[in-house]
C-alpha cells in the first residue's frame, strides 16, 4: 500500500509499505477514505517531538471503511464506514472507566502520562497513522463509531480530532454566562474552540494570531473579535485594555510548542530543542486572564521543561485545565449541534490534497502558503 513516511525533520514522502494485518483479536483494518494533516503533525514534521522514527506514518485524523475484523470484534462488521478518534484506548482500565480515554493505562508502554495516538511517534505508542491507504485500528469495539447517515464525511473527519479538541478546550475553559474568552491561535483547533465558546455561553470571544488570513477566518467562522499580536506593542497590555483593565475571564492556548512572539523562546525550543515547546502563548494566556480566571491548554507540548510563568498563575489564583481531548466523549453533543445547524466543521477545510502529493501538503501547511487553514488528504481510489 501507499503511505506517508517520515524521513527526518522537514522530510516526508510517499512509499510502499506492507498492508497492516490483524495482530490481535480486537483489531480491525480500515481502508482510509479521507485523512487530514493536523497542526500537531507539524511538530513531528519539524522534529519537535521525541522518538519520531524514520519510516513512521503520521496521521491521527481519518475515516474509512472496515475491510477486516479480528475474531473478538463484535460491534463492527466488514463494510462499515467508520470515524476513528485519534485516541487509542482499551475502554476498561482505571482511566478509561473515568472517561480519560487519552490517558489509557494499557496502550502505551513508552510513557506513563499519555495513552496511545495514531501516527504520533513512539512516545505515544508507535502506532502507524492514517495518512496511508490502510491502517490497523486496535480495540475496534471501543474507539471507532459508524458514521451516522446524516453526518457528512468531511464533518465526521474533522470530529476525529480538530473540532472535538477545540470543543473540549472550550469545555475546559469553564465558561460562565456572558464571560469574555481569549483564544490564542487561529489554526483549526483555535477556530473550533472560538466557535464553541458561544455554545458554552460566552458573551465575548477574542482571537489572537499574527496572520491576516487566519484572523479573517476567525471573524467569519467564529464571529470573534481579533487582535494581531504583531500590530500591538504588548499583547497582554492590549488585552487588559480591551477588558476594562481586569483581563479575560478565561483563556485558551490553542498554539502549543511552536508559538511565535518571542525570539529567545522560539529559538531555544523550536531550533535548539532546549525546551519541550515555546511557552509564549501559554504565558500570554496566564498573564492576560483576570485573577481567579481559567486557562485551558489545548496546544501540544513535548515532555521536556518549558519556561512557564507558573508563579504568576499561582499568585493570581488561576485554574489551569488541560489534557489531550478524549474525543469520543464529545461526539454526541457535536452531532446534535451539527444536526441543529449550529456547526459545520468542514467549513474549516481549505485544501484537498492527493496522498501522492502529501509532501507538498506538509510544505504548504508548514509555511502557511495559499491561505491554508485545514488540509485534507485523499488516498487514490
Amino acid at each position: 500500500m501507499k503511505a506517508m513516511t517520515y524521513r527526518g525533520p522537514y522530510k516526508v514522502r510517499v512509499e510502499s509499505k506492507p498492508e497492516p494485518k490483524i495482530e490481535h483479536p480486537n483489531d480491525a483494518i480500515v481502508r482510509v477514505e479521507l485523512a487530514a494533516i493536523c497542526g500537531s503533525d507539524l511538530h513531528l514534521y519539524h522534529g519537535m517531538m521525541p522518538d519520531t522514527r524514520i519510516g513512521h506514518t503520521f496521521g491521527h485524523e481519518f475515516i474509512g471503511t472496515v475491510t477486516q475484523v479480528g475474531g473478538s470484534v463484535e460491534r463492527l462488521r466488514v463494510g462499515d464506514r467508520v470515524m476513528v478518534p485519534f485516541n487509542i484506548y482499551c475502554g476498561s482500565c482505571y482511566f478509561c472507566a473515568r472517561g480519560l480515554f487519552s490517558n489509557c493505562h494499557n496502550v502505551n508502554p513508552n510513557a506513563t502520562a499519555i495513552g496511545g495516538i495514531y501516527g504520533y511517534s513512539h512516545s505515544t505508542g508507535g502506532y502507524d497513522g492514517g495518512q496511508a491507504e490502510m491502517v490497523r485500528v486496535p480495540f475496534a469495539d471501543v474507539g471507532p463509531s459508524v458514521i451516522p447517515d446524516d453526518i457528512a464525511d468531511e464533518d465526521a473527519l474533522l470530529l476525529t480530532d480538530a473540532f472535538s479538541t477545540g470543543y473540549f478546550g472550550a469545555q475546559l475553559a469553564d465558561i460562565g454566562e456572558g464571560d469574555t474568552v481569549v483564544v490564542f491561535g487561529a489554526g483549526p483547533v483555535g477556530l473550533a474552540a472560538a466557535r464553541s465558546c458561544w455554545l458554552m455561553g460566552a458573551g465575548r470571544v477574542i482571537v489572537v494570531d499574527h496572520l491576516d488570513y487566519r484572523l479573517q477566518k476567525a471573524r467569519e467562522f467564529a464571529y470573534a473579535e481579533t487582535v494581531a499580536f504583531t500590530q500591538v506593542g504588548d499583547i497582554v497590555r492590549e488585552l487588559k485594555r480591551m477588558t476594562d483593565g481586569l483581563g479575560a475571564d478565561a483563556a485558551i492556548d490553542a498554539v502549543g510548542a511552536e508559538a511565535d512572539g518571542h525570539v529567545i523562546q522560539h529559538v531555544t525550543s523550536a531550533k535548539l530543542k532546549m525546551q519541550g515547546g515555546s511557552p509564549v502563548a501559554l504565558n500570554w494566556a496566564i498573564d492576560s486572564v483576570r485573577k481567579g480566571g481559567t486557562v485551558s491548554v489545548m496546544g501540544a507540548y513535548g515532555p521536556m521543561f518549558s519556561a512557564v510563568r507558573f508563579g504568576d498563575a499561582m499568585n493570581k489564583g488561576l485554574t489551569l485545565r488541560m489534557n489531550q481531548a478524549p474525543v469520543k466523549r464529545q461526539w454526541p453533543r457535536l452531532f446534535e449541534h451539527i444536526r441543529a445547524g449550529y456547526l459545520r466543521p468542514s467549513d474549516l477545510i481549505t485544501h484537498r490534497i492527493p496522498l501522492d502529493h502529501i509532501a507538498e501538503g506538509y510544505h504548504l501547511f508548514s509555511t502557511k502558503l495559499d491561505d491554508i487553514i485545514k488540509p485534507v488528504i485523499v488516498p487514490a481510489p
